[in-house]
């Protein structure tokens, strides 16, 4: 069975690659129809003649402000959109791309998109993507995320220079050691930039490239990352277990909250031990022995009960209906992303059984359809 939910991922991964992922075109008209959600940039990919930004590395850094446009039939947990010719009314769609000239501008249209929520609201989420991610595609799981969520204040992506191909594995690898310079320097611009917190929210490899620039960050400044963040959220990441034990020993104080979602079901990881040659030796993100972080002060989040009716099991938290439904519920105002140490507000926020390993938390979501399948 293991075998065969393996073909499986490899079969869509394939079908994926068939599927020309290079180019979304900009269509203002979609706001006619669709629901608009502003999307900041930072990236150092290379801008391409279009003015989109394509595959390869730039060493110059671009800050943008694209629209996305949420279909009307959207539901939550579903990510639809087209590429060459969206519809706007079914598919998620790119409605506006703007680059900006310099960081004050974008610093400027940046506190002008905080301004809309109430003060204890002003929080910046910055979204950093995985492996095989387009810009746009980046940009509309970022869109999809906050909105269903009901995540308040401005959303931000670190767009890295992703192949956006499924063999472009190695690449990616590289592109994230490439990219730790611009991430830092945007985490360190957001904070001067009057937001309540930064909250990081990091998918597949780019819990790998987040980790490696929190950990240069704190080599450089020591206890900067807990005195500026307000928490740091790792969503299936890809990263060896050994590895994330000794970043985490290069901070002076971990940031809180830190959260890590898992699912035993994750295929994707499943192919990533594959590639590596490590037949049953878990990632971080497929983590089912707590024991392994047990001295660390992080919240694991078990999702492997919402894996089965998600759209994607590499990505349970944005894609399970019951479950963003679930955190919606739970987190109606940025306040929820604080901590608590308290056993009953971490029960409220995120319900399921709860298991204590000294500093380590684990969380195991239940009660759900799923659970009964």
């Amino acid at each position: 069975m293991q075998r065969l939910r393996l073909i499986c991922g490899v079969m869509l991964v394939l079908l994926t690659a068939c599927t020309d992922r290079s180019f979304s075109p900009t269509y203002p008209e979609a706001l006619n129809v669709g629901t608009p959600k502003t999307v900041f940039a930072a990236t150092n990919r290379d801008q391409l003649p279009d003015g989109t930004f394509g595959v390869e590395r730039a060493e110059g850094y671009s800050l943008l402000e694209l629209t996305v446009s949420i279909p009307p039939e959207h539901t939550p947990g579903s990510l639809k959109f087209g590429y060459r010719n969206p519809d706007p009314v079914t598919e998620f769609t790119m409605a506006g791309r703007k680059k900006f000239e310099s960081d004050a501008a974008f610093g400027a249209r940046l506190q002008q998109e905080l301004a809309k929520f109430p003060p204890k609201e002003r929080d910046i989420t910055v979204f950093v993507h995985g492996f095989n991610s387009t810009q746009a595609e980046t940009a509309f799981r970022a869109a999809q995320l906050t909105h269903d969520i009901n995540v308040p204040g401005a959303t931000v992506i670190y767009s890295w220079p992703s192949k956006g191909q499924p063999l472009g594995y190695a690449y990616d690898g590289d592109s994230v050691l490439f990219a730790r310079d611009g991430l830092e320097q945007l985490l360190r611009k957001l904070r001067v930039a009057g937001a309540g917190r930064v909250v990081v929210v990091a998918h597949s490899m780019g819990g790998l490239l987040t980790m490696e620039t929190l950990r240069q960050i704190e080599i450089q400044t020591p206890g900067w990352t807990a005195r500026n963040l307000g928490g740091v959220v790792l969503m299936s990441p890809d990263l060896d277990i050994d590895v994330f034990k000794t970043q985490m020993r290069r901070f002076r104080k971990v940031p809180q909250p830190f959260l890590i979602f898992v699912s035993r079901k994750d295929n994707v990881l499943t192919l990533s031990q594959r590639l590596r040659g490590l037949d049953g030796q878990e990632r971080l993100g497929n983590l089912d022995n707590i024991e392994e972080l047990s001295s660390l002060p992080v919240e694991i989040i078990d999702t492997t009960a919402f894996a089965g009716e998600a759209e994607s099991q590499h990505f349970v938290a944005a894609s399970s209906p019951a479950l963003v439904a679930l955190l919606n519920g739970a987190r109606q105002t940025a306040d929820t992303f604080a901590r608590d140490r308290a056993r009953n507000r971490l029960q409220n926020i995120l319900p399921g059984q709860i298991v204590i390993r000294e500093n380590a938390v684990k969380v195991a979501l239940t009660g759900t359809p799923a659970d009964n399948r």
